[in-house]
């Protein structure tokens, strides 16, 4: 069972940064995929950015060219570096991780605590 671990979040004037971890413990297998979610109330939950094990990314289009995700696998933590913050960027943030079990071609889908980022005009 991988726990997750999220810190950063929290109140920042619009234009301003923030950087999230979150910290992956617990791995049996591989951790393929970390990712980054948010929640807007009564919005559905949406991929913001993702980067697989061996350093390939996507990202949402909303945050192009302000967020940036980095992992350190040795780690096994990812973080977002989230600069030029507005107020739609405003929600709960969760963490994700796909662990994948290669022999049986299982994959395994897990989820932090999430985080509250709010975002002041």
């Amino acid at each position: 069972q991988v726990q997750l671990v999220e810190n950063g979040g929290g109140l920042v004037q619009a234009g301003g940064s923030l950087r999230l971890s979150c910290a992956a413990s617990g791995s049996r297998f591989s951790i393929n995929r970390m990712a980054w979610y948010r929640q807007a109330p009564g919005k559905q939950r949406d991929l913001v950015a993702a980067i697989r094990s061996g350093g390939s990314t996507n990202y949402a289009d909303s945050v192009k060219g302000r967020f940036i995700i980095s992992r350190d696998n040795a780690k096994n933590t990812v973080y977002l570096q989230m600069n030029n913050l507005k107020p739609e960027d405003t929600a709960v943030y969760y963490c994700n991780a796909k662990e994948g079990d290669n022999t049986r071609l299982i994959e395994y889908d897990y989820w932090g605590q999430g985080t509250q980022v709010t975002v002041s005009s």
